[in-house]
């Protein structure tokens, strides 16, 4: 008998329960980012930051508040091209933004306008909603109620009854195969940037006594 067919110590059954709550996103997070590169640090800095002032008018000409915009510092390294010879290109400057936006339908002239105010990487999109914690929770929920469900199954199909539940592992629900973690899109109307619905999921393994049917 291999290690998979044998248990060394018996003490019940253990299942694994997962659910998911779609909702509605009501926030996106933008991610940009600036890149000068200039033949001095100071015109690389200078360039740069002029952006950053241009894109943080056009936020705010969008009524987007300044607590919704997160920058990094600004970052500066030497750039080299290496074909036949190693030549010096000048110095990058670069500064990333993470935007966050509670009004969706203008994602698309935002993120327009902040393109041509200077960023010039765009790095993604995530749809996100506020209620995350609520909806987890009644994910959760409904994953315990799954994983019950399945051991009364077991326990049905063995004749034996269950007993108390005697542990409870959360897992984490970003990780699960075949279940989609936060943020998947899905459903979004044709030409429409906004997803039809995030996916919020939960997965829990439980333990329960065993006692003779």
């Amino acid at each position: 008998m291999n290690e998979t067919q044998s248990i060394d110590s018996p003490w019940g059954v253990s299942v694994f329960g997962a659910a998911s709550v779609d909702a509605a996103p009501d926030l996106a997070r933008m991610r940009v980012a600036i890149e000068q590169t200039r033949n001095t640090p100071g015109e690389a800095f200078t360039a740069t930051r002029s952006a950053v002032n241009r894109i943080r008018e056009v936020l705010r000409g969008h009524g987007v508040p300044e607590a919704a915009v997160s920058t990094s510092r600004l970052n500066l390294e030497s750039q080299w091209s290496y074909g036949s010879e190693r030549t010096f290109l000048g110095y990058e400057c670069t500064a990333s933004f993470v935007i966050e936006l509670r009004e969706l339908d203008t994602l698309e002239s935002v993120l327009i306008d902040v393109v041509d105010a200077g960023a010039n990487q765009v790095k993604g999109v995530e749809f996100d909603v506020s209620t995350k914690k609520e909806l987890r929770a009644r994910a959760r929920t409904a994953a315990v109620a799954a994983a019950r469900e399945k051991a009364v199954l077991y326990a049905d199909a063995a004749g034996v009854r269950l007993g108390p539940v005697v542990h409870i592992k959360d897992v984490d629900a970003e990780q699960m195969q075949g279940y989609r973690g936060h943020g998947s899109p899905s459903g979004g109307g044709e030409g429409d940037l906004t997803p039809g619905k995030v996916t919020v999921s939960a997965g829990v393994v439980i333990g329960l006594s065993l006692t003779a049917g």
